[in-house]
């Protein structure tokens, strides 16, 4: 998957660096010359493939949204609409939140696209073709959602400049249920191993169908089909926890579904998306480093005190998750970094650079390291989470909270009720670290008030629609609750 990323122009189809979650000069290319051959759908199907990639800043906002992380950074007005969300005084003037819903919405389209066209050429496969596009609009409509909740849907159909002006945002439920009936659909036309690594499968759409329903709390609906992927037979825990994130390990035994990036240079930072590299490696890494293993980076997304006190004692993911940097200059007396704001101490050492990384040009936009979007330890414990809160089977949702706790070398958990659901809530912290949830999973079972400084019930659900888009709309639209 990784070759086949970078054989499209970044300029393909839809939305290089545009100012609209419908872009003006997208569609230029006609459409009665394309989609004549399976080449063309592939091609088009790569380019919905493509703004996965630009998903690096969910993955790092997901984290600095909640209690685990800080903006760090350099000062306190270095990137001001990360810092803004660390402190939750976020506004709908904020360029990363438009990064979001511009760059979730250009995804939506280029699934579209191919999905606007999917009867105008047959050839074997294009069944398969047509679920991986399905796909793609599933996972793209629920990071808008989850964003934003109620947003515009469009279905097998692009939005065009100027149907901002006309289409009104559909109300959370009825997105909902289009991103199940997509799931559904692709799962039931996925292969459960693909020829290319890196392409969605049916473990993969399965997985995904199983965190929307628990997001609606549907626990029945949850526990069911992430069962099917537990016992299917596909995944399993990585033995040695420690490889997880190395870029050596990538699309291992445990990855239901991982976004691929590359080294390829792409474009620079006036357009973030365009890059083929995974852009939360350098902006996490320890700023102005020197010594062994790692590179330097900007420093943001720094773990806060209490997401590494969260381990227990004995835990292995610890040291694995979470890098403690003076500790580590204290073993290696040739090593020296300079404290970037709101320094903790700590880095998110999932994804920060390693020395032996392949990048070309400026490392801070290339690094490859994958992006783990959905693991299988996520699924046990998703559905151990449906089995216990839906009063399906608190035993067996113990043997999956145990089976992620016995791999990080920690003991079993024996607890039933209300007592055992916080035991998988602090398991989801810790096994989950770094990887974007946290906020959500806070959000979700009304958590957030409690844990996150600054955190308003009402309002700091959703973030705002950026103000240029219901300019755009003609103000058609209602700003969420609170802004």
């Amino acid at each position: 998957m990784k070759k086949i990323l970078v054989a499209l122009s970044s300029c393909l189809l839809i939305l290089a660096c545009t100012d609209d979650f419908v872009d003006v000069d997208a569609f230029d290319e006609n459409s009665e010359d394309f989609f004549n051959s399976e080449e063309d759908y592939q091609e088009a199907l790569i380019g919905a493939y493509d703004l996965l990639q630009s998903t690096y800043i969910n993955v790092m906002l997901g984290e600095i949204a909640s209690d685990n992380t800080l903006a760090g950074g350099e000062s306190a007005t270095d990137t001001p609409g990360i810092q803004e969300i660390d402190d939750m005084i976020h506004t709908p003037v904020n360029q990363q939140l438009r990064d979001i819903w511009s760059w979730m919405f250009a995804g939506v389209n280029r699934a579209n696209y191919v999905l606007e066209f999917r009867d105008k050429t047959d050839f074997p496969g294009r069944e398969v073709v047509i679920a991986e596009a399905t796909f793609l609009r599933a996972y793209y409509y629920f990071e808008l959602v989850k964003w934003f909740g109620d947003v515009p849907l469009a279905v097998d159909q692009r939005l065009l400049f100027g149907d901002d002006q006309e289409i009104d945002r559909t109300p959370r439920a009825e997105v909902y249920a289009q991103i199940e009936q997509d799931l559904i659909f692709a799962a039931d036309n996925l292969p459960v191993v693909q020829q290319q690594t890196g392409r969605v499968t049916e473990g993969a759409a399965k997985a995904l169908l199983g965190k929307v329903y628990l997001f609606q709390d549907k626990f029945q609906e949850a526990a069911n089909v992430l069962e099917e992927v537990i016992n299917s037979g596909t995944y399993n825990l990585l033995t040695d926890y420690s490889t997880m994130f190395e870029n050596d390990n990538e699309n291992n035994i445990e990855s239901v579904f991982e976004v691929q990036y590359t080294d390829e240079e792409g474009a620079g930072f006036d357009c973030l998306q365009c890059s083929e590299g995974n852009i939360a490696v350098g902006f996490n890494g320890i700023r102005n480093y020197s010594g062994p293993l790692f590179e330097s980076g900007f420093s943001f997304n720094v773990p806060t005190q209490e997401a590494f006190d969260a381990f227990e004692d004995g835990d292995i993911r610890r040291d694995v998750a979470i890098l403690d940097i003076e500790a580590w200059a204290a073993a290696n007396p040739d090593v020296s970094f300079v404290e970037g704001f709101e320094h903790t101490g700590y880095y998110n050492r999932k994804y920060i650079a390693r020395q032996g990384d392949l990048n070309t040009g400026d490392a801070n936009l290339t690094n490859p390291n994958n992006y783990r979007a959905i693991r299988f330890a996520d699924v046990l414990l998703m559905a151990a989470e449906a089995l216990n809160r839906g009063n399906l089977g608190d035993i067996t949702a113990q043997q999956y909270l145990n089976r992620v706790r016995n791999r990080a070398g920690l003991g079993n958990i024996t607890v039933t009720g209300s007592a055992l659901t916080d035991a998988i809530y602090q398991e989801r912290r810790v096994e989950l670290v770094g990887e974007g949830h946290r906020f959500f999973d806070l959000v979700r079972t009304g958590r957030a008030a409690s844990e996150i400084d600054g955190f308003q019930t009402g309002k700091h659900e959703l973030f705002p629609i950026p103000s240029i888009e219901i300019e755009l709309a003609g103000d058609r639209w209602p700003q969420n609750p609170g802004y």
